[in-house]
């Protein structure tokens, strides 16, 4: 039986309307109406979560919201903060310098109302603002301006300029420090260790949930992880193809209510359940 599903938001959750579209809201929330659990788990700061966790009525439900890739896990119902992993302010510095070292790239960092950048125009700033409902904060030094230990470090360059430099931007620093891509323009850093399966392994032992119980749909590299973990793990019709090799289901894509059309079948929900 099935008690947690776990979700990644983007590419996965979220069509490209930025949405949940009504059929996926209506099958979630039919399946949180026979107690199933659900897990939104994203690379989105935790402010990014919010707008989800409404139209799914979390709240009510006692989902979990696990934002910074794994790197916080919150109680929606009672927003207590179960676990959180931040990157030690010292080497937080240390790496935002060692950044510097490509002008191209974009650092961005959060402290859960504002992103710290030097120029608001670099690549992806105004996306993640938007859609992580945090403000823009222009700071002539990222590393100085770093005074509390942020959960996550994020990197942002056009596909062509990030990739090359992958190897460059994590040099120094694995043995302290998490790196995953969560998208062709994002490269994550967070605290050794912290990932979503992480995430859902602290979920696990407090709720006493087995990996058989747990359903997972994701679309990216950072979704790998998670899929392997779970039971019967779900990858997008847009995923890619690594995801789509280890998945049990390939289900239909992001824009075509995938999530809706597995969770209908596996749980056989009716006409009256989903408009209820």
């Amino acid at each position: 039986m099935i008690k947690l599903i776990t979700l990644d938001i983007d590419g996965t959750l979220d069509n490209d309307e930025r949405t949940i579209s009504p059929r996926t809201q209506a099958a979630l929330r039919a399946v949180e109406e026979k107690g199933v659990r659900l897990m939104l788990c994203s690379g989105r700061q935790a402010p990014g979560l919010r707008h989800e966790a409404e139209l799914l009525k979390l709240a009510s439900y006692h989902g979990l919201l696990a934002s910074y890739n794994g790197g916080r896990i919150q109680e929606a119902t009672t927003g207590e903060i179960l676990f959180d992993s931040s990157i030690e302010n010292g080497l937080a510095r240390r790496f935002l310098r060692h950044l510097e070292q490509w002008p191209e790239l974009s650092p961005i960092v959060d402290d859960g109302e504002s992103i710290y950048t030097t120029d608001e125009n670099r690549h992806k700033v105004h996306d993640e603002s938007r859609n992580n409902n945090l403000k823009i904060k222009i700071v002539p030094d990222i590393a100085a301006a770093v005074t509390w230990r942020p959960v996550k470090i994020l990197t942002a360059a056009p596909e062509g300029i990030l990739v090359p430099h992958l190897a460059d931007i994590r040099e120094g620093f694995e043995d302290e420090l998490s790196f995953v891509q969560s998208a062709p323009w994002f490269y994550e850093a967070t605290v050794k260790g912290v990932a979503k399966e992480s995430a859902i392994r602290q979920v696990m032992e407090k709720f006493d949930i087995k990996a058989e119980e747990i359903m997972a749909f994701g679309d990216a590299q950072n979704d790998m992880g998670m899929l392997e973990l779970a039971g019967y793990a779900v990858a997008m019709g847009n995923a890619i193809p690594e995801l789509k090799q280890m998945a049990d289901e390939v289900t239909l894509s992001h824009n075509s209510d995938g999530i809706a059309a597995t969770l209908e079948r596996y749980f056989q929900l009716d006409e009256k359940q989903l408009k209820s």
